[in-house]
């Protein structure tokens, strides 16, 4: 793969992961490649780089779409999330010294500063930072690969779902893995770890209409004239509203991967939100 189809593929990735470029939204390689001023043949790689990662399919006569996933697929996702995450736990058990807990532990920590001063957006990226460094911290390169790989592909479940939970669930999922981890209780983190994972998975619903549709010229644009970045190229959740049945409509947000199944009463804090913290 040439460099300038590995830059267009990162192109296209940030565009998917910033919900600019939604789910079935056609990515035609002539109009790519003049969006781009690149011949076809690099967008054909870049293409099938972002099919490589499960963003996009390939149909034979019709061309290239973002990704549309399942509930089946996101169930496949977050059990591979679990076996390699499940596997990371087994080696930073035996392995991980004092350093590497602190390091664990003052990643929960700011996560639970970011729930306690209400920073939604903030605890989101720390929520899924946190398996980022989970793995990281087993040295395993390839695991990280997959992982990588697979953290990828949740990018578009979370454009997709819609849910209300208890938001500080999910942190203390994390904490409670440090814990038990520390304490040599592989057994039951491991449980943890696929509890955490199944949890999410159950509170998906998915929905096409979640992010308003742009051209692939209006999705790409911030980032070929040199605008892009977070404030300007996220494009907020779309209030919806949804019919009752009896000709009124009760407004709802589509949010990001939440936790469905109640808390014990040790661990619920009393706090519901509309975001979610990705697992």
């Amino acid at each position: 793969m040439s460099s300038r189809s590995q830059s267009i593929a990162d192109t296209l990735t940030r565009a998917v992961i910033d919900h600019r470029l939604v789910p079935g939204c056609k990515l035609g390689e002539r109009e790519l490649a003049e969006i781009f001023d690149v011949s076809r043949i690099v967008v054909r790689q870049a293409l099938i780089r972002l099919a490589d990662d499960g963003l996009a399919q390939i149909e034979r006569n019709r061309g290239a779409f973002v990704a549309k996933p399942s509930m089946q697929e996101a169930m496949e996702i977050y059990d591979a999330l679990t076996l390699v995450e499940q596997g990371v736990a087994a080696q930073l058990s035996d392995r991980l010294g004092p350093a590497g807990w602190a390091e664990l532990r003052h990643h929960v920590e700011r996560q639970r500063q970011a729930v306690a001063a209400g920073n939604d957006a903030l605890a989101d990226v720390l929520g899924q930072e946190f398996h980022t460094v989970f793995v990281r911290l087993s040295r395993n390169k390839v695991m990280q690969e997959i992982h990588a790989q697979l953290v990828r592909r949740t990018t578009l479940l979370r454009s997709l779902i819609t849910a209300d939970f208890d938001y500080c669930n999910l942190l203390d999922d994390h904490s409670r893995v440090v814990d038990l981890l520390e304490k040599g209780r592989l057994k039951q983190a491991m449980d943890l770890i696929d509890t955490h994972h199944r949890s999410v998975v159950r509170g998906y619903i998915m929905d096409r209409d979640v992010f308003p549709e742009m051209t692939p010229a209006e999705a790409l644009a911030p980032y070929l004239d040199g605008t892009a970045d977070a404030a300007t190229t996220a494009v907020p959740l779309r209030r919806m509203a949804k019919s009752s049945g009896n000709g009124d409509a009760a407004a709802h947000v589509h949010v990001h991967l939440p936790k469905t199944d109640p808390a014990p009463a040790s661990r619920a804090s009393g706090k519901k939100t509309n975001r979610g913290l990705p697992s």
